[in-house]
């Protein structure tokens, strides 16, 4: 069997360099300016979100085969070390394009159909004032910064969340510590101002650190991002309590070994190699890419009620088998049936008057004793 893919192994695709591939393909779609904007900018949340997931599952398994020592070479006829190393170069070079578009183009052209996305520097004072309001009232009680000192270790940094590295100063002995606010969650990734003008939530907070650290110097500033092992290895056979199992390896994923480490491209040398060292990531790992990080958050963008800037809306049809006929009562799907098959292709198929009919009419049958259907991927 070995003799015989290594025989044919050019006639083989690697699966994880297959889907890099496909996420690509994304990113092309968001680069295509024949695109309406605001699908444009929702394809670059779709390849942020798509790689955040690639790395937490695909990657993280791939390192785990390797430090486990039963990395196999695969019917591609590459080893896993290969594909790992081909896996970072390429999807290095897809994040600098996904972050150069979105700075070099997107935010050019949002700005020409009246949507700003701006940075802080960039705002005027009302809006500053505003945003000043939104940190002390809403922003500030829910941060926690941590410090690193001798008393405190490393602060643990969860997976895919955006984080602020922050140099403060002692103004009297001079001495340096690092600290790290984690930008909560919670709030919008991009702050509305008015007027479809937004700034990221990390420069709120980075003008605002004094409040932070009172006392001290805020001398850099630098926001990263990490990405965590998170796929799941539950034995569903063999789990007696499929909940039980699922709760315990949930917990463990919290703390999974960083796959990735994402940072700003001016971000200091020094603070590059604490967070290298502390999270144990190697120079393949690190992606330095254009500010802002995390562009999940352009999905909020592309919901915004501008839809001459989206695709025109899709309304499915009817199937003709499954049209109404002259009076207005929904036909019977149970005597469509019977009479031929229907063939149903989603979503230019309506599901509501056919699926759901079905099953509406299925529920109010006197005849029918019970309704069971198969679930996929639940």
């Amino acid at each position: 069997a070995i003799e015989a893919v290594e025989k044919f192994d050019d006639r083989f695709i690697d699966r994880e360099i297959s889907w890099v591939r496909f996420n690509q393909r994304v990113l092309e779609l968001a680069e295509d300016p024949d695109l309406p904007l605001l699908e444009r900018a929702r394809f670059l949340a779709i390849f942020a979100s798509n790689l955040d997931e690639f790395f937490m599952v695909r990657v993280a398994g791939l390192k785990r085969r390797i430090a486990a020592g039963v990395a196999v070479r695969a019917a591609s006829g590459m080893l896993p070390r290969d594909v790992l190393a081909a896996i970072h170069a390429t999807t290095g070079e897809l994040a600098a394009r996904h972050s150069g578009l979105f700075v070099d183009e997107l935010i050019p052209e949002l700005e020409s159909a009246g949507i700003q996305l701006l940075r802080w520097e960039e705002l005027d004072r009302e809006e500053q004032k505003h945003c000043k309001r939104l940190f002390k009232d809403r922003v500030f009680p829910v941060l926690t910064p941590l410090a690193v000192d001798p008393a405190h270790p490393f602060p643990y940094i969860s997976g895919l969340s955006l984080n602020l590295a922050v140099m403060v100063r002692h103004p009297k002995t001079g001495k340096e510590h690092f600290a790290r606010v984690k930008v909560p969650p919670i709030f919008n990734r991009f702050v509305p101002l008015g007027n479809q003008r937004f700034v990221p939530l990390e420069d709120v907070i980075r003008e605002h650190l004094k409040r932070l650290f009172p006392g001290m110097e805020i001398v850099k500033v630098f926001s990263f991002r990490v990405t965590r092992n998170e796929d799941l290895e539950v034995e569903e056979d063999d789990a007696e309590n499929l909940l039980a199992a699922l709760e315990k390896e949930l917990l463990r994923r919290k703390f999974g070994p960083a796959v990735r480490l994402e940072v700003e491209e001016s971000i200091d040398p020094d603070v590059l190699g604490l967070l290298k060292s502390e999270l144990d990531v190697t120079d393949d790992e690190v992606f330095r890419l254009r500010g802002p990080l995390d562009l999940r958050g352009l999905g909020d963008i592309a919901d915004l009620p501008r839809e001459e800037l989206k695709y025109a809306t899709f309304v499915p049809t009817t199937h003709t088998h499954l049209a109404e006929v002259e009076s207005s009562s929904p036909v019977d799907v149970f005597k469509s049936v019977r009479r031929r098959d229907v063939l149903l292709h989603h979503p230019y198929d309506s599901f509501a008057t056919s699926v759901q009919r079905f099953i509406e009419q299925a529920a109010a049958d006197p005849q029918v004793l019970a309704i069971k259907q198969t679930l996929y991927r639940t």
